[in-house]
């Protein structure tokens, strides 16, 4: 029998339950792979509580990394041995092992190892959708990242850097804004005291910011709008506080004739191509050192409860792992 997390009703992390499963063969396009490291992500919050919802019972978790055991009929791009990585539905990277379709995985080069893959795969190549083709961030932009101490804060941080950007940045306490700081993020806000939208207009010399990626979502939304600059975009892409209130075109039009998105990484990866195109771009970042993944925490995967508290409460920084 294999441990694994499995919740039978929505709710709070009171409802994850560490319980036996039994892992069978893969069928027809399916993988069995074993997990050394499963990565922590807001998304798990949002399966958990039915915001997002799926079949009950069910699993949780989206990214994971390790070795594959054995493949089904007509998978040829990974075999029995291979070091893998995945960020992907179906929910249930939270186990030792799993039974899962073997298009979502992708090979882990030699120089990326098992903890900086399952730290860094869906935040990671969020942060590459995002910087890369959601608005493709340029030498001469300013942009502004909620969150830029947590996981795909501190990534966007240092690629946006390197791209030549200015990084401002929200985050919720004087060590976080140290945090964010050391990884590249100019002008750290800390939102608990300072109005961010004042001190964004302030940085930009009353002209806003090119872009504003906002995963809080509801809390900051509006505010976030007021950052942005004449056809500048926002690019709502999670929900940490709650979801977004109605859109009204009349306030895109008012600002400045905004954009406004809200993208997925499922959608950014959708075909074989732009799943292995994202991964290899990221893992090339971090491969060459232009980032850096910092794995902050560590929980053993039957404490998982505390690690949602903990992620919830916003008591984590960079990326966590768990670990089975």
């Amino acid at each position: 029998m294999t441990k694994a997390i499995r919740i039978t009703e929505n709710g709070g992390p009171e409802v994850m339950q560490y319980v036996d499963v039994e892992v069978g063969d893969p069928g027809p396009g399916e993988a069995r792979v074993r997990h050394h490291t499963v990565g922590l992500n807001y998304i798990d919050v949002y399966f958990r509580t039915g915001l997002y919802p799926q079949p009950l019972p069910g699993g949780l978790g989206m990214e994971a990394a390790g070795v594959v055991e054995a493949v089904g009929a007509g998978v040829t791009h990974v075999k029995p041995g291979d070091r893998v990585a995945y960020a992907s539905r179906p929910p249930g990277a939270y186990a030792e092992a799993r039974v899962m379709p073997a298009d979502s995985l992708v090979k882990l080069p030699d120089a990326i190892d098992f903890d900086q893959a399952a730290a860094m795969m869906l935040q990671g190549m969020t942060a590459q959708y995002l910087l890369r083709r959601t608005y493709p961030v340029k030498a001469s932009d300013t942009i502004l990242i909620h969150a830029a101490a947590g996981g795909v804060g501190l990534i966007v941080c240092q690629w946006a850097k390197a791209l030549g950007a200015t990084v401002i940045g929200t985050v919720g306490s004087d060590e976080k804004a140290d945090l964010a700081r050391a990884h590249g993020c100019d002008h750290p806000i800390v939102y608990s005291r300072e109005n961010f939208v004042e001190r964004v207009k302030a940085i930009t010399g009353g002209q806003g910011v090119a872009v504003v990626y906002d995963s809080i979502g509801k809390d900051t939304f509006t505010g976030s709008l007021d950052c942005l600059r004449r056809l500048g975009m926002m690019v709502n892409f999670g929900n940490a506080s709650g979801p977004v209130p109605q859109i009204q075109t009349a306030d895109l039009v008012s600002r400045g004739s905004l954009f406004f998105t809200r993208p997925t990484l499922f959608n950014y990866t959708a075909t074989r191509e732009e799943l292995e195109a994202t991964a290899k771009d990221l893992f090339d970042v971090v491969a060459n050192g232009t980032v850096k993944i910092e794995v902050r925490q560590r929980y053993a995967l039957k404490d998982v409860a505390q690690a949602h508290r903990d992620l919830e409460g916003r008591k984590t920084t960079g990326s966590t792992l768990l670990i089975p």
